[in-house]
């Protein structure tokens, strides 16, 4: 057994006798010493694993103690003891960054708890969160046998999530292999799942069907927005429900979550679709359609995207909502500190909607560049590069300023996700097929069918059709398409990095935030 050792300065230690021993026969080792000279001199010259300080003594009191103790052993836990519940003792204590914090007069079991919470706290909460996700793991995997509906695979999807941010904060992570097999499983199913349902969820009236790109701003935003006295729409390109749950805490010192759903995104799960599709309120075919100057296609080598602000006009206008609306995306440090200087030019309108793209250049830059492959090999590193960048982002300013007007509702959702892909599929085609990794659309396509969504009618999923013979081909699960030709290429340089347009969870179950400011109105 491991045997940890306490030092316990208190100028009454003989009458903690009784606690001593009680701790002893749990297996500790206790050093006692009846003033904070002699603590001192005790972890200058031994190794201690916690201090328990009475802030009462002669000659130095506990909190001068503990500062010079903090001086010396920075990260050595510090339990103060005291008589007093005075309010200015607690802060000072808190604000020196103690372990904890006890009133005499104590019994031995506060002091074991302590202990517990202290030396013990991680293998407890590994050995409870091991066990509870054995339990779940059945149940999650029975799931798969039932016929489960939209709403079922949004919930599954979030507690495959949960159990991951649990298991990621243990230890020793045993359970991680376990679960990473079981989430390839949960994709495997719900990529039959889309398969089977996407394209009734397009062309069947009254079918239950989740709401989708094209249907977020009317089903989802415009009903808040004719609620509320202005509100502001981040949406954060690329963002995947489990980064979103690691920017929450963050976001939680100034916002109250009022909401936290999902929505699907459409296919392909690119900004190219996905997003035109949002801010257009309309499917791809219907964009070509109705406004074909603001639709780019494959093969074209301009932006995508640059047409957004247009679009969103257009269905502001179609809506009739009284107000004013703005749009501003932030491609760079520059175009974020300037907004954040000017958000309260923003408050008199209706709806503010800021298009954040640093999610989507990071995981371009991870594809890219060596360092950030390095710094970020998993999906775990990849959420914390996710919220380290967060922390120091102009983002993260501009949130804060927004958190102070009382009256504003804060939406914070994205586009599409992404999937870590692991295993390249051989496909053939022309010149003009597009360089996207998990899909692919043109003509004269050649490739295995297994593994694959092939759609060789465009327009039974709302998608533009170049000519008769054009086709789209989407990977699932974990898959990416490479060419014969580079292939030993392809893999070494794409294998391991994060890439989107194809069918996952992760790409297709996305978050739709609503917040509210902790600011209280006047």
């Amino acid at each position: 057994m491991n045997r940890y050792s306490i030092l316990w300065a208190d100028d009454e230690i003989e009458l903690l006798k009784p606690h001593i021993l009680f701790l002893t026969s749990k297996g500790y080792n206790i050093t006692p010493v009846n003033s904070g000279a002699d603590a001192l001199d005790k972890i200058t010259k031994e190794k201690f694993d916690v201090v328990f300080m009475d802030e009462h003594m002669p000659g130095m009191s506990g909190l001068e103690t503990l500062s010079k103790i903090k001086n010396i052993r920075p990260n050595l836990p510090v339990v103060m003891i005291t008589k007093s519940e005075e309010e200015h003792i607690m802060e000072e204590a808190i604000g020196s960054k103690i372990a904890d914090y006890l009133i005499k007069p104590i019994n031995p079991n506060q002091i074991l708890l302590s202990l517990k919470k202290i030396l013990d706290n991680k293998k407890l909460i590994e050995d409870k969160t091991n066990t509870a996700y054995r339990q779940e793991f059945m149940n999650i995997s029975a799931s798969f046998a039932d016929a489960l509906s939209h709403q079922d695979w949004a919930e599954l999807y979030k507690k495959l999530v949960y159990w991951e941010l649990e298991i990621e904060d243990t230890q020793n992570k045993s359970m991680v292999e376990i679960l990473s097999l079981q989430k390839a499983e949960a994709n495997a199913n719900f990529s039959k799942f889309i398969m089977r349902e996407y394209e009734s969820w397009l062309n069947t009236p009254n079918t239950d069907r989740p709401v989708m790109s094209h249907q977020l701003m009317k089903k989802k935003v415009f009903p808040l927005v004719e609620q509320e006295k202005v509100c502001f729409l981040i949406l954060i390109d690329n963002l995947r429900y489990d980064q979103w749950k690691i920017l929450e805490p963050i976001l939680s010192e100034y916002f109250y979550v009022n909401e936290e759903s999902t929505y699907y995104s459409i296919l392909p799960t690119t900004t190219a679709y996905a997003r035109n599709a949002i801010f257009a309120g309309l499917m791809p075919d219907e964009i070509i359609t109705k406004y074909p100057q603001w639709w780019i296609d494959e093969e074209q080598e301009e932006s995508k995207n640059n047409y957004e602000n247009e679009l969103l006009n257009e269905l502001w206008k179609r809506h009739k909502i009284e107000g004013k609306i703005s749009y501003h995306k932030i491609r760079n440090q520059e175009n974020g500190k300037n907004l954040a200087s000017s958000i309260h030019n923003l408050y008199n309108n209706k709806l503010n909607v800021i298009v954040y793209n640093f999610v989507d250049m990071l995981s371009h830059a991870r594809t890219d560049m060596a360092m950030i492959r390095e710094l970020a090999p998993d999906e775990s590193a990849y959420r914390s590069l996710t919220r380290s960048w967060f922390l120091h982002s102009t983002l993260f300013d501009i949130l804060k300023k927004i958190s102070e007007n009382p009256n504003a509702k804060l939406i914070i959702t994205t586009d599409h996700g992404t999937i870590r892909v692991k295993n390249p599929l051989k496909i053939i085609g022309d010149k003009s097929v597009n360089t996207n990794l998990r899909y692919k659309s043109g003509k004269n396509l050649t490739y295995d069918t297994k593994n694959v969504y092939v759609c060789k009618k465009p327009e039974r999923l709302r998608l533009p059709q170049k000519n008769i013979s054009t086709s789209y081909v989407f990977c699932i699960e974990d898959n990416f398409f490479a060419y014969p030709n580079n292939f030993n290429y392809y893999v070494n340089y794409f294998k391991d990095t994060f890439q989107h347009g194809g069918i996952s969870l992760e790409e297709i179950i996305v978050p739709y935030v609503v917040m509210s400011s902790k600011q209280r109105l006047n």
